[in-house]
């Protein structure tokens, strides 16, 4: 019985090894090679027992959760140079006892928060030579505590999980080059004090902030885990910012500076610390004085030079820091939009330009220009802002809106960018000193102000939004009564129109290629026409010259021989005929010493044609007798 049994036990474990692997089970392990067997996927029989997994160098593309299921005991688990391009949510999810994974060599180019979930004991962590342009933030969360070694080199990072790196307290190695970072997080090595290693090379850095971890490389001995750093092939910026990682004394390691153009070339451990220099800010150019209408837009400007480039910010008016709010904007280059300014935006504001080598501040005036209102539009004290104006002014209109038969406020010839506004005279008791047009749009609730001089009765709306709503209403503002009363507001009417959609450019385009290709096709038949015709006239012309020519030699040899011998005979010349001395008349009834015009004609042809054949017989006009017949037989 003992050979069958053992004969059954090697069945059951060769059926358990998929058939393009090779497994060895060596003691209480089982590892299951599949390198290099072309393999699209995971092979789904792998034995759920297998403690190490390699399938690298094949052609899986994805992986999902069915195909680590179940494989609790897998150590070691080897995906490099796949073509892995993406890794479904917790794929890794039942592999509790992994150490390693290797993803190196793939096409991933994202990874999840919950790609990577699963192994909680990992210590090995291999992404290097993929195209992974982001990381998750929480892709790191579930071995946090036992990652050892991380490798996202060769990608094209810009951006890490720095949090999640900063809270690897067993992280040894890691490797960062070859990548496009170009700024790391203040402190962000302070907590890894197991790190051994650290590989920034080939990045975009150009500074590097201070941190406590790179002083560990300074003195090997003193320090119980010296830091190896490497930060070569960045295009470091060597200024006062740099000085405390010149202070370090590496003479070992070749790091050059890219800048400023004085250091240039040079090695960064041989420049002199001298040479570290920064220059403090210096604001070159900035808004003075700004004036601007109640509701409108303002902008502040300041431009400020220094090295490295000085940080901008604003103080208003109360002496407080402006950040960035519903209404107003502060921009990295210097730049503060105030959206809808109002009484309370004016004042001085300073604009404050910061490096490390000093500040420089400057003082821009901004004034708000109020809008004349009316005593009676007060609420408790308080003056309405814009907002406030154009909603009683639309609640008014609605009210009078019962009363009139006819909008006193019309917009007419509108457009998709423009609209033309017209109101009448109004009530002539009330005298005006200006109106005011308020609207706005419902792509844009900012409201708009356009003032307009008493005499006008018209005004043109430019540069409208296409296929939006628009609310507008009229106000006439009057001259105030005394010298401490405000200019007084009255509402004239209010109107709600629509501008037109925006005309694709094509449609007109496609209608002038269509009519320039007609009149130039056009154009084309009649020249063509005209030249078959030209052509047409001289072959005719040419053929009954050549038919002519025969006849008329024949006739002419006929009559001066006089006989019927075929050979010609020469004839002594002849003295040319007198002219006659009656001009020729074109008249068609006079026949008696003259020819009508069609005899004249046929004379003129018969002269060219003896004349291009050398045997000119006749020419002019001549009287009744044998000239004339020679003539005529020639025409025929």
């Amino acid at each position: 019985m003992a050979p069958p049994l053992l004969l059954l036990l090697l069945a059951s474990g060769a059926a358990a090894c998929p058939l393009p692997c090779v497994c060895q089970n060596l003691s209480e392990s089982l590892s299951t090679l599949c390198a290099h067997r072309g393999l699209l996927f995971v092979p789904p029989n792998v034995d759920r027992r297998t403690v190490e997994l390699r399938l690298a160098d094949n052609f899986i593309q994805a992986l999902g959760p069915p195909d680590f299921r179940n494989m609790t005991g897998l150590v070691d688990l080897t995906l490099s140079r796949n073509a892995i391009t993406r890794i479904g949510a917790r794929s890794f999810g039942d592999l509790e006892s992994l150490r390693s994974l290797h993803l190196d060599g793939n096409r991933l180019v994202e990874l999840g928060s919950s790609s990577l979930r699963g192994p909680v004991n990992l210590q090995h962590l291999i992404l290097s030579g993929n195209q992974l342009g982001r990381i998750a933030p929480g892709a790191f969360d579930d071995f946090l505590d036992s990652l050892e070694d991380l490798d996202v080199s060769y990608n094209n990072l810009r951006q890490v999980p720095w949090a999640g790196i900063g809270a690897m307290p067993a992280l040894h190695t890691l490797n960062l080059d070859h990548n496009l970072i170009d700024a790391l997080p203040p402190g962000v090595f302070a907590q890894l004090s197991q790190l051994s290693r650290l590989d920034l090379t080939s990045n975009r850095l150009a500074t590097l902030a201070p941190d406590p971890l790179f002083s560990r490389g300074r003195d090997a001995e003193a320090s119980p885990s010296p830091l190896v750093l490497s930060f070569s092939g960045n295009p470091l910026h060597c200024n006062c910012e740099l000085l405390w990682l010149r202070r370090l004394a590496r003479p070992d390691d070749l790091e050059t500076c890219a800048s400023p153009p004085t250091l240039a070339g040079r090695y960064f451990w041989a420049v002199p610390e001298g040479e570290f220099s920064c220059e403090p800010p210096l604001i070159a150019r900035h808004t003075q004085r700004l004036w601007v209408l109640e509701g409108q837009r303002a902008t502040l400007r300041c431009r400020a030079l220094g090295d490295p480039v000085p940080t901008m910010h604003w103080v208003g008016p109360d002496d407080r820091l402006v950040g960035n709010s519903s209404r107003a904007w502060a921009f990295p280059n210097g730049t503060l939009e105030i959206g809808v300014t109002g009484a309370g935006d004016a004042g001085a504001y300073t604009c404050i330009a910061t490096n490390p080598a000093g500040e420089a501040t400057a003082r821009v005036e901004l004034r708000v220009l109020a809008l004349p209102h009316g005593g009676n539009t007060s609420a408790e004290g308080g003056r309405p802002g814009p907002s406030d104006i154009a909603a009683s002014a639309r609640t008014a209109a609605e009210g009078e809106g019962t009363l009139e038969s006819e909008p006193v406020v019309q917009v007419t010839e509108v457009t998709a960018t423009s609209g033309l506004v017209s109101w009448g005279p109004g009530r002539p008791a009330d005298p005006v000193w200006m109106f005011q047009i308020q609207y706005n749009s419902s792509e844009d609730e900012t409201l708009i102000y356009r003032i307009v001089p008493a005499s006008s009765h018209h005004f043109l709306l430019k540069h409208l939004v296409p296929g939006a709503d628009y609310d507008l209403c009229l106000l006439a503002l009057s001259p105030a009564a005394g010298p401490s009363d405000l200019t007084a507001t009255r509402l004239l009417g209010c109107a709600h129109f629509s501008t037109l959609p925006a005309t694709p450019l094509c449609h007109a385009l496609q209608a002038h290629v269509l009519g320039g290709t007609l009149t130039v096709a056009v154009g084309g038949v009649l020249v063509a026409a005209l030249l078959v015709f030209t052509v047409a006239l001289l072959v005719r012309g040419r053929g009954a010259g050549n038919g002519r020519l025969p006849l008329k030699l024949s006739h002419v040899q006929s009559q001066t021989n006089g006989g019927t011998s075929p050979m010609p005979k020469s004839h002594p010349p002849r003295s040319p005929p007198p002219r006659p001395q009656r001009s020729c008349s074109l008249d068609l009834g006079d026949t008696g010493g003259c020819y009508g015009y069609a005899r004249r004609l046929g004379g003129a042809w018969a002269r060219r044609s003896h004349s291009v054949h050398g045997g000119l017989l006749g020419a002019g006009c001549r009287g009744v007798g044998g000239s004339t017949e020679r003539l005529e037989e020639s025409v025929v």
